[in-house]
């Protein structure tokens, strides 16, 4: 399965330690996201669509009411790159 660009940057950055943070309403349905890189600083460049492509894919899964992290389907879908660290 072909993941896009952004899917790709999303999944590599929870791939290194990142998490997605939802946001509730007062019914309990996610109405944002936030995506925090492994450092603590929010990637603002995530959508609710995206995180919903995401989730329908089973490449992100949260536990136990824990914040969003990657799942192993997702390992395998993300392609590996070279950390400019």
């Amino acid at each position: 399965m072909d993941i896009s660009r952004d899917e790709q940057r999303v999944l590599h950055a929870l791939a290194q330690g990142g998490n997605i943070t939802p946001i509730k309403d007062h019914k309990g349905r996610i109405i944002a996201v936030e995506l925090y890189n492994r450092d603590g600083w929010m990637i603002p460049a995530f959508t609710l669509l995206l995180f919903k492509k995401l989730r329908s894919k089973k490449a992100i899964a949260s536990q136990d009411g824990h914040p969003y992290r990657i799942t192993r389907r997702g390992l395998e879908l993300v392609r590996s790159e070279v950390d400019n660290r």
